[in-house]
């Protein structure tokens, strides 16, 4: 990103010629190239689809110092969200809190899964690295969705470095924020008292997320010229002993210290050694990160954060004045879950032209105008990442909608949905 006091006009005066803008252009596509993260329009004979292409911009993207600051506050705030969700299942595990949170944000896990995420050994443990989706609205950002296993982080990076090499019209590239913050949540990541010299950690991209793995093996590359030795690797390239985890690089074998988790946990049953994994983890033996926690990968929790009955939770543990920042940045949510509701009783914040709503099949009837509505599963899917299973109410056909909502309640007891605004 470019920060700027304030962004210029755009005039004759301040307009590059075209030339230097493509020379520069060139410039970034050829170091993204010599990284090995640039995707062109084909390789070799093959044509790489449209949508997979790149397109280099000559510029970064800019944003205020006002959009700066905003950026930087936002971290804490979604950091103690995190923290109080992680509070709320335990309490509602517990009894101190409605059963019916832990219930919801169980669905469809495998009992095995469920029980080892609440080990006490593993009772503090949270993700490491969080990316809310931020869209830049009419009338201020909105957070759609909070990724703890997201990609980007290397890309980004990359990026960063890129631009920070090229002439620039006015304004400073942001720091290169990614190398060391990543540096500093692995030191953080393990209780023990490793130096660089002995911490091993081993980034483990998984086969599903293999087009991830150029920008993490050229994220370790970097981390390792900061002292931090980090390798990334498939799941069979590490090795298990009763004594732990082990990788081998160079001929020679290195006990893993933190092990960086870049798979999903849904596709666990697919990713060679994940048991193994499990079994240091909760023998000590290794420090996994981000933590094997399904329910803390629900977007269902911003159907929570809103929920009339929670708010005095929430209230209690962030406080009124980040409650009421958080509440203008994530959109109203709500769980599909097909079961009626008592009579008497709406579906809450939920309305159909200012009617409220007792029945997900009222929706059905709205007009394209009134389904200004999105439809994605909340987690431990398939579906549940990189746009898929997404379902917007106003760019469908009424027939169409009306087949995706039906979709998600049938499969409520294994993948829940939710329904979420859409906004532009």
């Amino acid at each position: 990103m470019l920060l700027q006091q304030q962004a210029p006009p755009a005039t004759a005066n301040t307009l590059l010629d075209d030339d230097v803008l493509r020379l520069r252009a060139i410039g970034i596509r050829d170091q993204l190239t010599h990284a090995g993260l640039y995707v062109p329009q084909t390789v070799g004979n093959h044509e790489i689809p449209e949508g997979q292409r790149w397109r280099v911009g000559a510029e970064p993207f800019t944003i205020s110092l006002q959009e700066h600051a905003f950026l930087e506050s936002l971290g804490p705030r979604l950091q103690a969200f995190v923290r109080a969700c992680h509070t709320l299942y335990l309490k509602s595990i517990s009894g101190k809190q409605p059963a019916w949170i832990a219930e919801y944000l169980d669905l469809g896990k495998p009992p095995e899964l469920v029980a080892f995420s609440r080990m006490r050994r593993l009772r503090g443990a949270l993700p490491t690295v969080i990316r809310p989706d931020i869209i830049p609205t009419d009338n201020g950002f909105m957070i759609t969705e909070l990724d703890s296993v997201p990609g980007g982080i290397g890309l980004t990076a990359a990026l960063i470095d890129a631009y920070s090499k090229e002439a620039l019209p006015s304004g400073n590239i942001l720091q290169n924020c990614m190398i060391d913050g990543f540096a500093d949540m692995i030191r953080a990541a393990t209780s023990s008292d490793n130096t660089s010299d002995t911490l091993t950690v081993a980034i483990v991209v998984s086969e599903e997320a293999k087009d991830y793995r150029p920008e993490m093996t050229w994220l370790a590359a970097r981390l390792r010229k900061t002292g931090l030795d980090v390798y990334t690797v498939t799941p069979r390239e590490v090795q298990f002993t009763e004594d732990g985890l082990t990788i081998s690089i160079d001929g020679s074998t290195r006990p893993i210290t933190v092990l960086y988790r870049f798979f999903e946990l849904f596709d666990m049953k697919n990713v060679p050694k994940t048991e193994l994994i499990m079994y240091s983890t909760k023998k000590g033996g290794v420090t996994v990160t981000p933590p094997f926690k399904p329910w803390l990968e629900e977007k269902m929790w911003f159907a929570f954060f809103h929920h009339p009955a929670l708010i005095h939770f929430w209230v209690e543990e962030l406080g009124e004045e980040p409650v009421a920042h958080l509440h203008a940045l994530i959109p109203k949510t709500w769980i599909l879950d097909p079961r009626r509701i008592p009579p008497h009783a709406t579906i809450p914040h939920l309305t159909v032209a200012g009617r409220p709503v007792q029945h997900w099949n009222e929706l059905k009837a709205m007009t394209q105008k009134e389904r200004r509505l999105v439809i994605k599963p909340s987690g431990f899917s398939p579906l549940a990442w990189g746009s898929r299973g997404v379902s917007i109410g106003h760019d469908q056909p009424q027939e169409q909608w009306a087949a995706a909502l039906d979709s998600a309640l049938d499969t409520f007891f294994t993948t829940p949905s939710i329904l979420q605004e859409f906004h532009t």
